[in-house]
C-alpha cells in the first residue's frame, strides 16, 4: 500500500508539472514579431513624451573648495598636506549642516527649506585629492551657479571657525550652466521602450502558458501516454470541400470520357 501510495504521489508530481519548450515559446514570440515592435515604438513614444512635456529640465552647477592653505604665510609643508587630506570628509559633513546651508539661504534670499535646499546639493571629494566638488542641481541654471559660489563662500568662512583648522581656498567658481543635466531623452526612451516590451512578452508568456490546447503529436503523447499514427494537417475545410468536390468531378469527366469511347 505504502509503495502503490508513493506511485501515486509521484505520478501526481508529475502531472502537475509543466514543462516549458524554450524553442517552442522563442517561436511564439516570433509568431507575436509585430506586436513586439508596436510594444517597442509605443513604449519609448510614449516615455520620450512624459519626458518631453511632463519633466522639468535641470540644470547643474560645479564650484570646487581646495582644502587646504599654508600655516605659515605662503608655505605649505607636509603638516598641511596631512591636514587637508584628513580633513576633507568632515569639512563635507559640516558643510551639510544647518549652519552653512541655512546661511545660503539667508544671503541668497532662497524660498526653500533646510532640506529642500539639502536635496538640491552634492558634495563630493575628487578621489585621491583635497579638493571638495559643490554639485547644486536646479531648474534654473542662474540659481545653480549663485548656490554654488555662495556655498563655497559660507563654508570658506565658517568651517574653520567650527574645526579650529586652516581655511581652505575657492579653487574653482560655478559658471551658469548651458546645457541641462537632466532628464537624459535618449535614457528615458530606452528605458520606456525596454520596459513595455518587457511587460508585453511577460503577457504573452502567460498567456502561452495558459494554453492548454493540443497542437502537435508530442502534446497528445505528453498528455495521453500514446503516440497518434495520422496527423491531421492544418487548413480550412472549405479548402478541403474544394479539393474534394474538384476530385470528383474529375472522376467524373474521366468516367464519361470512357464511357463515349466505349
Amino acid at each position: 500500500m505504502d509503495q502503490q501510495t508513493s506511485l501515486r504521489k509521484i505520478e501526481a508530481g508529475r502531472e502537475e508539472i509543466q514543462e516549458i519548450d524554450l524553442l517552442d515559446l522563442f517561436g511564439y514570440y516570433l509568431s507575436k514579431f509585430p506586436l513586439l515592435i508596436a510594444a517597442i515604438i509605443i513604449g519609448g513614444l510614449a516615455a520620450g513624451l512624459i519626458t518631453h512635456y511632463l519633466i522639468p529640465d535641470k540644470f547643474t552647477a560645479v564650484s570646487r573648495m581646495y582644502m587646504i592653505s599654508a600655516s605659515s604665510d605662503s608655505v605649505v609643508d607636509l603638516s598641511d598636506l596631512n591636514i587637508g587630506a584628513s580633513l576633507s570628509n568632515d569639512y563635507v559633513e559640516l558643510m551639510k549642516g544647518r549652519p552653512v546651508v541655512e546661511d545660503v539661504i539667508e544671503q541668497l534670499g532662497l524660498d526653500y527649506t533646510y532640506e529642500q535646499l539639502l536635496n538640491m546639493i552634492n558634495l563630493t571629494v575628487v578621489s585621491n585629492t583635497r579638493i571638495v566638488k559643490i554639485s547644486v542641481t536646479s531648474t534654473d541654471p542662474a540659481e545653480a551657479m549663485e548656490i554654488a559660489n555662495q556655498m563655497a563662500k559660507t563654508s570658506k568662512v565658517e568651517l574653520p571657525k567650527v574645526m579650529d583648522a586652516p581655511s581652505p581656498s575657492i579653487a574653482e567658481r560655478a559658471v551658469m550652466p548651458t546645457q541641462k543635466s537632466s532628464p537624459s531623452m535618449t535614457k528615458n526612451v530606452m528605458v520606456g521602450a525596454l520596459a513595455v516590451l518587457v511587460l508585453v512578452l511577460a503577457i504573452l508568456t502567460i498567456i502561452y502558458l495558459m494554453d492548454d490546447t493540443i497542437k502537435t503529436a508530442e502534446d497528445v503523447e505528453r498528455e495521453f501516454g500514446i503516440m497518434p499514427l495520422t496527423v491531421i494537417p492544418e487548413g480550412s475545410i472549405e479548402g478541403l470541400k474544394k479539393t474534394s468536390d474538384a476530385v470528383r468531378h474529375s472522376r467524373k469527366y474521366k468516367n464519361r470520357k470512357k464511357g463515349d469511347k466505349a
